[in-house]
């Protein structure tokens, strides 16, 4: 329970804080949220079951919220704090802006982290050969680059040895050369001990706040807790949650190669034969094993091979992927699954320990360089098509006879002609509540958008805690001023979005809606219609800042260039430019939204949610494609009111707000806007 000395210091903190703030506005939405979480943090509500699932809308301050909640308590109970967010832009917010004016101004004592994946890290040793040995490149352009130049930035603290904060961006197949991978950049080489990777891990012992990414999150539960501290001792702050369930079904899918095997089995075969010249006799069992493995796999592969080439025409004659139903694969494909899976996974177990024996020798310098090098790279391009089909095969190998929990389909690489084999699951409900809230000390789970038409229904079934009392729900309401500060129009149109004279209303209408020396963001629902409308417009004398035609970051320049002399300012975008782009002020005071944002269910995983649904007699429009346009809408115009001070209007040119069943209840979801609805 929160003791009263924990209060009152919460209190005090809140209090130095506010003094600290310049322009600090009082609000109470920020007090209740600090109120709710930590009362849910101490289990005042459930001693065991310490859930949140809260929503808070713009500027109600919930990362500030959040730590002033969790970081006292958990230094007081000994516990470690972890901020798992689904954006970069977030995380680096945390690191260097919230947390250090919280750490100074909170006068606690503790220290905060922030852990990325080895794959963000180079390995200096690595770094060091690249410098010493040019000869190791293939190309004369990669043979030239500046490595003393990284090596010294490093010496100077100018670089901190990730990929995150290189001066100038590094190009792949350089950065494969030195990332950290766990063969090349072992604790236990003496060498690798101040590695940038190495380094940052030790940090994460002694950090008691911890700010990760989900895939991370996901990846460290997964494994059993190899870099984060274990659940039990761990108090969660999951913000941007309404990403969790994506990230997780990412996180657990699966892909490979159907086709084309042969080739880099192959290589395999190559690569074994040089190793048996190279490597010492106590190896040799090891080499043989991996090689009788790669001819079981090369020996299963073939006839999937013959039977996906024989389906080709059939499945790919309209559109690159072809999914199948209810999950049921090919007879041969289900077949051979269990099998596949086990030798992949055999195989995989040889080649880490071939890689780890010739990491060995090569430390030892008892190989030649060059050589081991290039067959060191080898290995690991081996273990990462090993570690594809391993994971592909094991989801394919789960039966799905009675109930259906993957979506499985097929996709025609058209570069390559490969086809590749996908496996996805449909819920993560049990894994998450598995992994995270069966055993968590507390997960507050947060963010501006939980809710779909105004219900924790949808997420709390998503997330996998509809069976958990003890789950607290709250929804704080923006402290700005939506009905002095804007407006929804919603004008009179001929046409809805599903007919086929849109487009040509939508040229002829949108310029009514584009004010001159303001800046406006119109957002559509297919590239495909913003090019169209941009072709017309231009036409017509309109200068436009579309998405695509620039990189996002020097459109935005443009625009905030344009906005800061009050010139007419005209972006163009589609959905990625609903959710995490910040124009507060002058920068957007116009939003068009073109068209509701409804995701067409043309993904195979999203027809195949849709199916799992209509076979449990339910209606997928309802039960998936409304509340999730609802929730892309509120992001949607969440753009435009980004301060208190901040005013505008938001035109939605889509009729069927009005005239479908459904239309009240998304308006009803949206901020409380002044409205004009034209008749």
């Amino acid at each position: 329970m929160l003791t009263d000395q924990l209060k009152t210091q919460i209190r005090t903190i809140h209090q130095h804080i506010k003094t600290a703030l310049p322009n600090y506005q009082s609000r109470p939405g920020q007090n209740q949220l600090v109120a709710e979480m930590a009362k849910i943090i101490s289990g005042t509500y459930h001693r065991n079951e310490r859930i949140g699932l809260i929503e808070a809308g713009t500027g109600t301050g919930k990362s500030l919220a959040y730590m002033l909640a969790a970081i006292p308590y958990a230094l007081a109970q000994k516990k470690k704090v972890v901020i798992a967010t689904a954006t970069v832009a977030l995380q680096e917010q945390l690191v260097n802006k919230d947390l250090p004016f919280f750490q100074q101004h909170s006068k606690l004592l503790f220290e905060f982290s922030l852990v990325k994946g080895r794959q963000r890290y180079a390995c200096i040793e690595r770094v060091r050969q690249q410098q010493k040995h040019p000869e190791l490149f293939t190309t004369a352009a990669d043979a030239a680059f500046d490595w003393q130049a990284l090596l010294d930035n490093w010496q100077h603290r100018k670089w901190l040895g990730d990929r995150d904060t290189l001066a100038t961006p590094l190009a792949e197949t350089l950065w494969q050369r030195i990332v950290a991978d766990p063969v090349h950049c072992s604790k236990t080489d003496r060498r690798h001990l101040h590695c940038p990777f190495h380094l940052a891990r030790a940090e994460v012992s002694s950090a008691d706040v911890l700010v990760v990414n989900h895939a991370l999150l996901l990846a460290d539960l997964a494994s059993g807790n190899s870099i984060l501290p274990p659940p039990d001792e761990t108090l969660y702050i999951i913000d941007e949650a309404h990403h969790l369930p994506d990230s997780a079904r990412e996180f657990f899918a699966a892909q490979a190669q159907l086709t084309h095997n042969n080739s880099w089995l192959e290589k395999a075969a190559k690569t074994i034969q040089q190793l048996i010249t190279l490597l010492p006799a106590t190896v040799m069992k090891e080499l043989l094993r991996f090689d009788d493995s790669c001819n079981e796999l090369s020996s299963l592969l073939k006839p999937v091979e013959r039977c996906v080439t024989e389906f080709k025409p059939r499945w790919f004659s309209e559109k690159t992927d072809y999914r199948f139903a209810d999950a049921a694969l090919p007879k041969l494909l289900q077949q051979q699954a269990e099998q596949l899976a086990q030798v992949s996974q055999k195989a995989l177990t040889q080649v880490e320990k071939i890689q780890q024996q010739l990491q060995e020798n090569v430390t030892e310098q008892q190989l030649p360089l060059k050589q081991s090098m290039a067959l060191l790279q080898e290995l690991s391009y081996l273990r990462q098509k090993l570690e594809q089909q391993q994971a592909l095969w094991q989801l394919y190998a789960q039966e799905q006879d009675k109930n259906v929990y993957q979506a499985r389909w097929v996709e025609l690489q058209s570069q390559s002609q490969y086809i590749v084999g996908h496996a996805c699951p449909l819920g993560v409900a049990n894994k998450l509540e598995q992994l995270l809230f069966n055993d968590a000390f507390a997960v507050i789970l947060c963010s501006a958008t939980l809710t779909a038409l105004n219900s924790f229904q949808y997420i709390k079934y998503d997330l996998g805690l509809t069976q958990f009392d003890g789950v607290q729900t709250l929804q704080v309401v923006s402290p700005f001023a939506y009905a002095e500060k804007g407006q929804i129009v919603i004008p009179k149109m001929q046409c809805e979005p599903t007919e086929q004279a849109y487009t040509d209303e939508l040229i002829s209408l949108l310029p009514q809606y584009l004010p001159d020396d303001q800046a406006s963001l119109v957002l559509f629902a297919s590239y495909w219609q913003m090019q169209q409308v941009a072709e017309a417009l231009r036409k017509t004398g309109f200068s436009l800042l579309v998405q695509g035609e620039a990189s996002r970051q020097a459109l935005l320049q443009l625009h905030g260039e344009n906005s800061k002399h009050n010139r007419t300012s005209i972006l163009f975008g589609t959905q990625s430019f609903s959710e995490g782009l910040d124009l507060p002020g002058k920068l957007l005071t116009n939003l068009v939204i073109t068209k509701l944002p409804f995701a067409v269910p043309t993904s195979p995983l999203e027809e195949a949610l849709a199916e799992a649904i209509s076979k449990k007699g339910g209606n997928a429009f309802l039960q998936l494609t409304i509340p999730a346009t609802s929730k892309k809408l509120v992001q949607a115009c969440g753009r435009l009111l980004r301060q208190e001070q901040d005013e505008g209007r938001i035109v939605i040119l889509d009729r069927r707000l009005v005239t479908k069943s459904y239309g009240a209840a998304m308006l009803n979801a949206l901020p409380p806007f002044r409205r004009q609805i034209e008749y």
